[in-house]
């Protein structure tokens, strides 16, 4: 695993490595944390969804240049598909014992 001066190195170069991956993704987390204080988890889902389809649009459009959209669209999917399997799966999101 690369240590910390490695990882500040591959940000600044513009790369993340998982421990990279993980805490970006955790502070959109937070802010779904923040936002689920006023809004219902089931609409803020949706919230975070539609912001996740736009921005990954937007990278594909201007960043990227993708030429074939329903080839990115499939890609994209399928990725997503295989986040949250793995997510759902988690034992660590399951509710606690008793709660229901």
């Amino acid at each position: 695993m690369a240590n910390r001066q490695e990882r500040r190195a591959g940000r600044a170069s513009g790369t993340l490595d998982t421990t990279g991956f993980l805490q970006v993704a955790g502070k959109f987390i937070d802010v779904a944390n923040r936002e689920n204080r006023k809004i219902p988890a089931t609409d803020l889902q949706m919230a975070f969804l539609w912001a996740a389809a736009r921005y990954n649009a937007h990278v594909a459009k201007t960043v990227i240049g993708v030429e074939d959209h329903e080839e990115f669209v499939t890609r994209m999917v399928e990725s997503y598909r295989e986040m949250l399997r793995q997510n759902l799966a988690d034992p660590e999101l399951d509710p606690p014992a008793g709660s229901a």
